[in-house]
């Protein structure tokens, strides 16, 4: 009888193997890992708008700084955190910050920041990812 339960959840898990990974990804490490990669992408490109980089330079040295602080971490939960779904953050938190002084405002802002982020980030960092 012992064995066919375990059968059973093991054909189960198999069959849908979200089930099996459901915990890892909505664990709020995860989503606090993530805040604060925003906040500090958000906080060095904004700054460097400021200091009257253009923005190819700001956002190259955001995600360069950015990056560096995540290849360092020892954080296991790193690994779960999507890229789209950084991006999409990011570009929010960027437009709501520093937007008006780059000409992005709503909704339009934020893709145009995102698909511009995107872009940059592939040619800037072709062999890493954020969040690997």
């Amino acid at each position: 009888m012992l064995k066919f339960i375990f059968g059973f959840l093991l054909f189960i898990i198999l069959l849908n193997p979200s089930i099996g990974l459901a915990f890892d990804t909505s664990d709020p490490s995860v989503s606090l890992l993530q805040n604060r990669i925003t906040n500090n992408f958000s906080r060095e490109y904004c700054k460097a708008i400021q200091n009257g980089f253009s923005k190819d330079e700001a956002m190259k040295s955001a995600i360069v700084k950015t990056e560096n602080i995540i290849s360092f971490s020892y954080n296991p939960q790193k690994k779960w955190i999507e890229k789209i779904d950084l991006a999409n953050q990011i570009s929010l938190q960027v437009v709501n910050n520093c937007g008006q002084s780059i000409g992005l405002i709503g909704k339009e802002g934020v893709y145009y920041f995102k698909s511009y982020f995107l872009e940059i980030y592939e040619k800037t960092t072709p062999d890493k990812n954020f969040s690997r």
